[in-house]
């Protein structure tokens, strides 16, 4: 008896464990396909509402304007399971396009979040069919601006140019100074230098010139940067071999050249460079992709070879066409000619009769 007692609980205690083994979720079996499936269009390599990315665990722990994803073994507290729970009515909802996710697959989030949300190692993949994204740059989570950048800040709000957090509870920012065009110079933009949390900045249109530029090559977190219809040229761009986090690249409408590329084939997660009207080469991008495999170069080239709208040819007026005056003139004389040859019937009806 005591014998079965043991067989028994040694059957318990297996299937009990084997139960365990089979709650665990496996996240390239479980999650990956839902997120793949529902997620990664909005939230992926080519589209990110609320600038969220979910297609790697250190993008969606950086998270987006609304915060990270989810909170490691806390499914409760993370805005993930929050947004997936909402009545389909609310703004918040998501998926925002398509079918909601079913109870299961929600449940299979949940015990994915609470069991540690161990991720693999390859990123969601946008289209099974094709190769994954390449990675993108990570910033640290533990940043906290220092004395000296909000300083900084506050110097630039007197200027009026605003330098506010990318999303709210976030220390990374943004500023735009392409609305205040010339009224921006080199010195204008001196406080930047020491404004680390930067990571969106526009200066297209400004007065800004390759001098300018020195202030920004600490700025070690900056992703996108915008530098179009400006002064700038090969020089200034040696000044942002410093930005190794550097995605967005524009240099439409500047003095650049090849030489000027050179300085750019560092930037291992630069994706998008444009050099439309520039003095770049197809040899320069050549080059630069070599180094650079993954960057996307618009040139605007495709643009200016497109074939011109043919407008309507004019017809010519035929050889024997006269102006509209002559016209007139011709049908004026004509019939002056048949008056003068009415008048002159009677006249000679009338000698006619006399010689008889």
């Amino acid at each position: 008896m005591k014998k079965l007692i043991v067989i028994v609980a040694g059957a318990v205690l297996s299937a009990g464990l084997l139960a365990a083994a089979e709650s665990k979720v496996d996240f390239a079996k479980d999650i990956q396909p839902i997120l793949q499936q529902n997620c990664i269009k909005c939230h992926g390599p080519e589209k990110q509402k609320g600038k969220m990315r979910l297609d790697s665990r250190e993008a969606a722990l950086k998270g987006g304007k609304a915060g990270p994803a989810f909170v490691v073994n806390d499914a409760a507290k993370s805005e993930m399971v929050r947004r997936l729970t909402l009545p389909k009515t609310d703004d918040d909802f998501m998926p925002s396009e398509g079918e909601p996710l079913s109870k299961t697959q929600i449940d299979l989030i949940k015990d994915w979040i609470n069991q540690g949300a161990v991720w693999a190692e390859t990123a969601v993949a946008k289209d099974s069919s094709k190769p994954a994204a390449p990675p993108g740059p990570v910033l640290p989570a533990d940043f906290k601006p220092s004395g000296a950048e909000q300083k900084a800040i506050a110097a630039l709000a007197q200027k009026g140019i605003d330098v506010r957090p990318i999303a709210a509870n976030l220390n990374w920012r943004e500023a735009n100074l392409r609305l205040l065009g010339t009224g921006v110079t080199d010195t204008v933009i001196a406080p930047l230098k020491d404004v680390l949390g930067l990571v969106d900045l526009n200066l297209a249109t400004t007065r800004v010139t390759d001098a300018g530029l020195v202030n920004l090559k600490g700025l070690v977190n900056l992703q996108r940067l915008h530098l179009e219809l400006t002064g700038v040229t090969d020089a200034g761009l040696a000044h942002l071999k410093g930005l190794p986090n550097l995605t967005y690249l524009n240099l439409y409408g500047t003095k650049v050249t090849d030489k000027g590329l050179e300085h750019l084939k560092n930037m291992k997660f630069l994706r998008n460079l444009y050099v439309w009207q520039t003095k770049v080469t197809t040899n320069g991008i050549k080059n630069l992709k070599a180094a650079l495999p993954n960057v996307d170069v618009s040139t605007g080239w495709d643009l200016a070879a497109l074939p011109k709208k043919e407008e309507p040819k004019k017809e010519e007026p035929k050889k024997d066409d006269k102006p509209a005056e002559k016209k007139a003139d011709k049908a004026e004389k004509k019939a002056d000619a048949n008056a003068d040859k009415k008048d002159a019937e009677p006249k000679a009806a009338e000698k006619k009769e006399e010689k008889k």
